[in-house]
């Protein structure tokens, strides 16, 4: 079973990842640093919460694991 804390870490590396290709993406589409940087701080709070919480609940089913 992973532990919360590796769920955490790597919910935080998936979502600086994130970050930057969203924002690249929000300053392509808007052509604005501040409102293409707003919409992947906005994404990224967003997913990272249903990214953690997902993860969360996936370490505590048991189907599909060979222990």
């Amino acid at each position: 079973m992973e532990t919360p804390r590796r769920s955490f870490v790597k919910a935080v590396l998936w979502n600086l990842l994130g970050l930057v290709s969203m924002s690249g993406v929000g300053f392509a589409l808007t052509g604005s640093v501040s409102t293409g940087g707003m919409l992947a701080v906005i994404n990224t709070a967003l997913g990272f919460t249903m990214y953690l919480g997902y993860e969360r609940i996936w370490a505590r089913i048991r189907w599909g694991r060979h222990v």
